[in-house]
Protein backbone atom coordinates (compact mmCIF):
# COMPACT_ATOMS: atom_id res chain seq x y z
CA UNK A 1 0.00 0.00 0.00
CA UNK A 2 2.86 2.42 0.75
CA UNK A 3 4.38 1.88 -2.96
CA UNK A 4 1.33 2.21 -4.40
CA UNK A 5 0.75 5.93 -2.36
CA UNK A 6 4.50 6.77 -2.96
CA UNK A 7 3.64 5.97 -6.88
CA UNK A 8 0.77 7.53 -6.75
CA UNK A 9 2.33 10.77 -5.32
CA UNK A 10 5.12 10.66 -7.70
CA UNK A 11 2.92 10.99 -10.46
CA UNK A 12 0.82 14.21 -8.79
CA UNK A 13 3.64 15.66 -8.50
CA UNK A 14 5.07 15.00 -12.23
CA UNK A 15 1.15 15.78 -13.67
CA UNK A 16 1.47 18.85 -11.29
CA UNK A 17 4.88 19.90 -12.92
CA UNK A 18 3.96 19.79 -16.32
CA UNK A 19 0.60 22.01 -15.78
CA UNK A 20 2.52 24.78 -14.54
CA UNK A 21 2.11 27.65 -16.86
CA UNK A 22 5.42 28.72 -18.47
CA UNK A 23 7.06 31.68 -16.87
CA UNK A 24 5.48 35.27 -18.09
CA UNK A 25 7.31 37.69 -18.44
CA UNK A 26 6.13 41.34 -17.01
CA UNK A 27 5.67 44.05 -19.21
CA UNK A 28 6.90 47.69 -19.85
CA UNK A 29 5.13 51.09 -20.54
CA UNK A 30 4.61 49.94 -24.17
CA UNK A 31 3.49 45.90 -23.32
CA UNK A 32 6.64 44.80 -24.15
CA UNK A 33 8.31 42.05 -21.94
CA UNK A 34 10.54 44.26 -19.54
CA UNK A 35 14.08 43.25 -19.97
CA UNK A 36 15.03 46.57 -18.36
CA UNK A 37 18.05 46.26 -15.38
CA UNK A 38 21.17 44.50 -14.82
CA UNK A 39 21.88 41.63 -15.57
CA UNK A 40 25.72 39.26 -15.50
CA UNK A 41 26.62 36.45 -17.27
CA UNK A 42 29.81 35.82 -14.90
CA UNK A 43 29.94 31.83 -14.60
CA UNK A 44 32.82 29.33 -14.94
CA UNK A 45 30.61 27.74 -17.77
CA UNK A 46 32.81 29.05 -21.36
CA UNK A 47 31.66 29.02 -24.46
CA UNK A 48 33.04 26.11 -25.75
CA UNK A 49 33.43 22.62 -23.73
CA UNK A 50 36.88 22.27 -22.32
CA UNK A 51 38.07 18.32 -23.47
CA UNK A 52 37.23 16.78 -19.61
CA UNK A 53 33.28 17.12 -19.97
CA UNK A 54 32.11 14.85 -22.70
CA UNK A 55 28.33 16.10 -22.63
CA UNK A 56 26.58 19.32 -22.26
CA UNK A 57 25.27 18.77 -18.56
CA UNK A 58 26.88 17.40 -15.65
CA UNK A 59 25.53 16.88 -12.05
CA UNK A 60 25.11 19.66 -9.53
CA UNK A 61 27.34 17.29 -7.45
CA UNK A 62 30.39 17.63 -10.05
CA UNK A 63 29.35 21.45 -10.60
CA UNK A 64 29.89 21.85 -7.04
CA UNK A 65 32.97 20.22 -7.01
CA UNK A 66 34.32 21.94 -9.95
CA UNK A 67 33.47 25.28 -7.93
CA UNK A 68 34.76 24.00 -5.11
CA UNK A 69 38.11 23.73 -6.69
CA UNK A 70 38.42 27.33 -8.33
CA UNK A 71 37.45 28.49 -4.81
CA UNK A 72 40.35 27.52 -3.92
CA UNK A 73 43.00 28.25 -6.17
CA UNK A 74 41.29 31.74 -5.88
CA UNK A 75 42.01 32.03 -2.50
CA UNK A 76 45.56 30.61 -3.12
CA UNK A 77 46.09 33.42 -5.79
CA UNK A 78 44.86 35.87 -3.20
CA UNK A 79 47.12 35.56 -0.44
CA UNK A 80 49.35 38.00 0.42
CA UNK A 81 52.26 38.79 -1.28
CA UNK A 82 56.07 37.66 0.51
CA UNK A 83 57.27 40.54 1.49
CA UNK A 84 61.16 39.14 1.71
CA UNK A 85 60.85 38.14 -2.43
CA UNK A 86 63.47 39.85 -4.40
CA UNK A 87 62.86 42.25 -6.89
CA UNK A 88 61.92 40.54 -10.26
CA UNK A 89 64.49 40.92 -12.85
CA UNK A 90 65.18 44.34 -14.85
CA UNK A 91 63.34 43.86 -18.21
CA UNK A 92 61.04 41.26 -17.22
CA UNK A 93 57.04 41.01 -17.19
CA UNK A 94 56.28 42.76 -13.78
CA UNK A 95 52.52 41.48 -14.50
CA UNK A 96 49.24 43.39 -14.98
CA UNK A 97 47.58 42.77 -11.89
CA UNK A 98 46.32 40.39 -9.50
CA UNK A 99 44.08 38.15 -8.87
CA UNK A 100 42.15 40.41 -6.28
CA UNK A 101 41.21 42.14 -9.76
CA UNK A 102 39.37 39.05 -10.95
CA UNK A 103 36.16 38.19 -10.77
CA UNK A 104 35.01 35.34 -13.49
CA UNK A 105 31.94 34.29 -11.65
CA UNK A 106 32.00 31.58 -8.96
CA UNK A 107 29.53 28.89 -10.71
CA UNK A 108 28.93 26.94 -13.46
CA UNK A 109 26.22 27.70 -15.37
CA UNK A 110 22.58 27.21 -15.09
CA UNK A 111 19.88 26.87 -17.37
CA UNK A 112 16.45 25.85 -15.95
CA UNK A 113 18.08 23.76 -13.28
CA UNK A 114 20.42 22.32 -15.77
CA UNK A 115 24.25 22.71 -15.27
CA UNK A 116 26.26 23.62 -18.39
CA UNK A 117 29.68 22.60 -19.69
CA UNK A 118 29.99 24.97 -22.41
CA UNK A 119 27.51 27.38 -24.08
CA UNK A 120 27.95 26.15 -27.35
CA UNK A 121 24.60 23.35 -27.98
CA UNK A 122 25.48 23.01 -31.56
CA UNK A 123 27.80 21.24 -32.50
CA UNK A 124 26.95 18.70 -29.84
CA UNK A 125 30.95 18.19 -28.89
CA UNK A 126 30.69 21.94 -27.59
CA UNK A 127 33.50 22.96 -30.09
CA UNK A 128 33.55 25.59 -32.87
CA UNK A 129 33.43 24.17 -36.20
CA UNK A 130 36.19 26.06 -37.88
CA UNK A 131 37.53 25.26 -41.61
CA UNK A 132 40.97 25.13 -41.76
CA UNK A 133 41.31 28.02 -43.45
CA UNK A 134 39.15 29.64 -40.78
CA UNK A 135 41.63 28.44 -37.77
CA UNK A 136 44.45 29.48 -40.04
CA UNK A 137 43.52 32.97 -40.48
CA UNK A 138 42.60 32.86 -36.57
CA UNK A 139 46.51 32.01 -35.78
CA UNK A 140 47.50 34.19 -38.22
CA UNK A 141 46.11 37.13 -36.83
CA UNK A 142 46.14 36.44 -33.24
CA UNK A 143 50.54 36.18 -34.33
CA UNK A 144 50.16 39.38 -35.79
CA UNK A 145 48.58 41.16 -32.93
CA UNK A 146 50.84 39.36 -30.08
CA UNK A 147 54.01 40.06 -31.89
CA UNK A 148 53.42 43.66 -33.72
CA UNK A 149 54.44 47.04 -31.59
CA UNK A 150 55.20 49.51 -34.29
CA UNK A 151 52.37 52.00 -33.31
CA UNK A 152 48.89 52.02 -31.14
CA UNK A 153 46.90 51.00 -34.13
CA UNK A 154 48.49 47.67 -34.21
CA UNK A 155 47.59 46.67 -30.17
CA UNK A 156 44.37 45.08 -29.94
CA UNK A 157 40.79 47.19 -29.20
CA UNK A 158 41.18 46.28 -24.67
CA UNK A 159 44.39 47.94 -24.83
CA UNK A 160 43.30 50.80 -26.81
CA UNK A 161 40.00 51.04 -24.72
CA UNK A 162 38.25 50.81 -27.73
CA UNK A 163 36.36 47.80 -26.92
CA UNK A 164 36.25 45.19 -24.26
CA UNK A 165 38.56 41.96 -23.71
CA UNK A 166 37.23 39.31 -25.88
CA UNK A 167 33.97 38.94 -27.38
CA UNK A 168 32.24 40.94 -23.70
CA UNK A 169 30.83 43.68 -26.00
CA UNK A 170 29.42 41.57 -28.41
CA UNK A 171 27.28 40.39 -30.47
CA UNK A 172 27.64 37.68 -28.92
CA UNK A 173 28.25 38.83 -25.70
CA UNK A 174 30.88 36.74 -23.92
CA UNK A 175 31.79 36.41 -20.38
CA UNK A 176 35.34 37.14 -19.30
CA UNK A 177 37.78 37.17 -16.15
CA UNK A 178 35.42 40.70 -15.28
CA UNK A 179 33.29 43.13 -15.48
CA UNK A 180 30.34 41.37 -16.53
CA UNK A 181 27.55 43.37 -16.45
CA UNK A 182 24.96 44.60 -18.96
CA UNK A 183 22.71 47.22 -18.50
CA UNK A 184 19.13 47.03 -20.73
CA UNK A 185 16.80 49.73 -21.54
CA UNK A 186 13.94 49.93 -23.34
CA UNK A 187 12.22 52.48 -25.65
CA UNK A 188 8.83 52.01 -27.68
CA UNK A 189 11.45 51.51 -30.91
CA UNK A 190 15.16 50.53 -29.51
CA UNK A 191 16.68 48.54 -27.29
CA UNK A 192 20.08 49.93 -26.05
CA UNK A 193 22.49 47.28 -24.04
CA UNK A 194 24.87 49.44 -22.33
CA UNK A 195 27.88 47.11 -21.93
CA UNK A 196 30.07 47.29 -18.75
CA UNK A 197 33.27 46.73 -20.40
CA UNK A 198 34.61 49.48 -22.17
CA UNK A 199 31.34 51.60 -21.12
CA UNK A 200 29.76 50.99 -24.78
CA UNK A 201 25.95 51.02 -26.00
CA UNK A 202 24.69 49.16 -28.23
CA UNK A 203 21.53 50.40 -29.64
CA UNK A 204 19.16 48.05 -31.40
CA UNK A 205 16.36 49.37 -33.87
CA UNK A 206 13.14 47.91 -34.14
CA UNK A 207 11.18 50.07 -35.97
CA UNK A 208 13.51 50.98 -38.53
CA UNK A 209 15.41 48.09 -40.23
CA UNK A 210 16.91 49.38 -42.99
CA UNK A 211 20.62 48.98 -43.43
CA UNK A 212 23.36 51.30 -43.60
CA UNK A 213 25.29 51.22 -47.08
CA UNK A 214 27.84 47.68 -46.91
CA UNK A 215 31.04 49.97 -46.73
CA UNK A 216 29.65 51.57 -43.46
CA UNK A 217 30.45 49.16 -40.66
CA UNK A 218 30.64 50.17 -36.98
CA UNK A 219 32.21 48.87 -33.55
CA UNK A 220 29.71 45.92 -32.72
CA UNK A 221 27.96 45.63 -36.33
CA UNK A 222 24.74 47.25 -37.01
CA UNK A 223 21.80 46.12 -35.34
CA UNK A 224 17.98 45.56 -35.83
CA UNK A 225 15.61 43.53 -33.88
CA UNK A 226 11.53 42.35 -34.16
CA UNK A 227 9.32 40.80 -31.22
CA UNK A 228 8.50 37.52 -31.82
CA UNK A 229 6.48 36.82 -29.06
CA UNK A 230 7.75 37.22 -25.68
CA UNK A 231 11.18 36.80 -27.80
CA UNK A 232 13.42 39.91 -28.65
CA UNK A 233 15.38 38.69 -32.02
CA UNK A 234 18.21 41.13 -33.02
CA UNK A 235 20.53 40.18 -36.06
CA UNK A 236 23.05 41.84 -36.77
CA UNK A 237 26.03 42.66 -39.50
CA UNK A 238 28.52 44.79 -40.94
CA UNK A 239 31.31 44.34 -38.20
CA UNK A 240 34.02 46.23 -38.35
CA UNK A 241 37.42 44.36 -39.71
CA UNK A 242 39.09 45.17 -36.54
CA UNK A 243 36.76 43.30 -34.25
CA UNK A 244 37.44 39.94 -35.83
CA UNK A 245 39.60 38.65 -33.19
CA UNK A 246 38.08 37.44 -29.71
CA UNK A 247 40.07 35.26 -27.67
CA UNK A 248 40.01 34.57 -24.23
CA UNK A 249 38.46 32.98 -21.63
CA UNK A 250 38.02 29.66 -23.04
CA UNK A 251 37.03 30.69 -26.33
CA UNK A 252 39.41 30.80 -29.49
CA UNK A 253 36.45 32.99 -31.45
CA UNK A 254 37.10 34.99 -34.50
CA UNK A 255 34.10 36.62 -36.90
CA UNK A 256 34.88 37.90 -39.95
CA UNK A 257 33.46 41.05 -41.32
CA UNK A 258 30.89 39.16 -43.03
CA UNK A 259 29.24 37.43 -40.04
CA UNK A 260 26.03 37.37 -39.35
CA UNK A 261 24.93 37.22 -35.59
CA UNK A 262 20.89 36.32 -34.70
CA UNK A 263 20.78 37.15 -31.18
CA UNK A 264 17.33 35.49 -28.88
CA UNK A 265 16.03 37.66 -25.79
CA UNK A 266 13.78 35.48 -23.71
CA UNK A 267 12.95 36.21 -20.10
CA UNK A 268 11.94 32.62 -18.37
CA UNK A 269 12.29 33.87 -14.56
CA UNK A 270 12.29 36.95 -12.42
CA UNK A 271 15.54 37.06 -12.46
CA UNK A 272 17.39 35.41 -15.74
CA UNK A 273 17.11 35.98 -18.97
CA UNK A 274 17.71 33.24 -21.55
CA UNK A 275 20.44 34.33 -24.23
CA UNK A 276 20.63 32.33 -27.28
CA UNK A 277 22.70 33.55 -30.26
CA UNK A 278 23.60 31.68 -33.58
CA UNK A 279 26.50 32.70 -35.85
CA UNK A 280 27.01 32.29 -39.69
CA UNK A 281 30.17 32.91 -40.92
CA UNK A 282 30.89 30.52 -43.72
CA UNK A 283 34.52 31.98 -44.28
CA UNK A 284 35.47 31.03 -41.13
CA UNK A 285 32.78 28.13 -39.95
CA UNK A 286 32.01 25.26 -41.93
CA UNK A 287 28.16 25.47 -40.52
CA UNK A 288 26.47 27.95 -38.53
CA UNK A 289 26.97 27.81 -34.92
CA UNK A 290 24.38 27.80 -31.69
CA UNK A 291 24.82 28.64 -28.22
CA UNK A 292 23.00 29.48 -25.22
CA UNK A 293 24.14 31.22 -21.81
CA UNK A 294 21.84 32.92 -18.89
CA UNK A 295 21.81 36.46 -18.21
CA UNK A 296 21.40 36.47 -14.18
CA UNK A 297 20.08 39.77 -12.37
CA UNK A 298 22.76 41.86 -10.94
CA UNK A 299 22.06 44.59 -8.57
CA UNK A 300 22.92 47.41 -9.71
CA UNK A 301 24.06 50.71 -10.35
CA UNK A 302 26.72 49.33 -12.79
CA UNK A 303 29.61 51.48 -12.35
CA UNK A 304 31.95 53.28 -14.39
CA UNK A 305 34.71 51.07 -16.09
CA UNK A 306 37.17 54.34 -16.00
CA UNK A 307 39.30 52.66 -19.43
CA UNK A 308 40.10 55.44 -22.04
CA UNK A 309 42.17 55.45 -25.66
CA UNK A 310 45.13 57.37 -25.03
CA UNK A 311 46.14 56.17 -21.26
CA UNK A 312 49.49 56.04 -19.84
CA UNK A 313 49.50 52.11 -20.59
CA UNK A 314 49.26 52.21 -24.16
CA UNK A 315 52.57 54.43 -24.40
CA UNK A 316 54.36 52.19 -21.81
CA UNK A 317 53.83 49.35 -23.93
CA UNK A 318 55.40 50.72 -26.98
CA UNK A 319 58.07 52.52 -25.18
CA UNK A 320 58.89 49.31 -23.42
CA UNK A 321 59.16 47.82 -27.38
CA UNK A 322 61.85 50.43 -28.63
CA UNK A 323 63.80 49.96 -25.62
CA UNK A 324 63.87 46.49 -26.45
CA UNK A 325 64.64 47.20 -30.14
CA UNK A 326 67.25 49.31 -29.23
CA UNK A 327 68.88 46.38 -26.98
CA UNK A 328 69.12 44.90 -30.08
CA UNK A 329 65.71 42.36 -28.60
CA UNK A 330 62.65 41.63 -30.03
CA UNK A 331 59.61 42.55 -27.74
CA UNK A 332 58.10 39.75 -26.09
CA UNK A 333 54.82 38.58 -27.36
CA UNK A 334 51.42 38.93 -25.35
CA UNK A 335 49.33 36.31 -24.38
CA UNK A 336 45.76 37.38 -25.07
CA UNK A 337 43.94 34.62 -24.07
CA UNK A 338 44.02 34.89 -20.62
Amino acid sequence: MRTLALAFAAALLAVTAHAQPAYKAPRNAFGQPDFGGVWTNASLTSLERPPHYKTLTITDAQAKAAEAMRARMMEAQNKPSDPNAPAPKAGDDPGGYNSFWIDPGTRMGRIRGEVRTSWLVDPADGRLPYRPEGWKLYQDTLNKVRNTFDGPEARPLGERCILGFGSTAGPPMLNVLYNNHYQIQQAKDHVVIVVEMNHDARIVRLADRSRPPGHIRTWMGDSVGWWEGDTLVVETVGFQPGESLRPYFGASLFLSPAAKVTERFTRIAPDQILYAFTVEDPTVYTRPWTAEMPLNAAKGPMYEYACHEGNYSLPGILAGARKAESEGRKPEAVDLSE
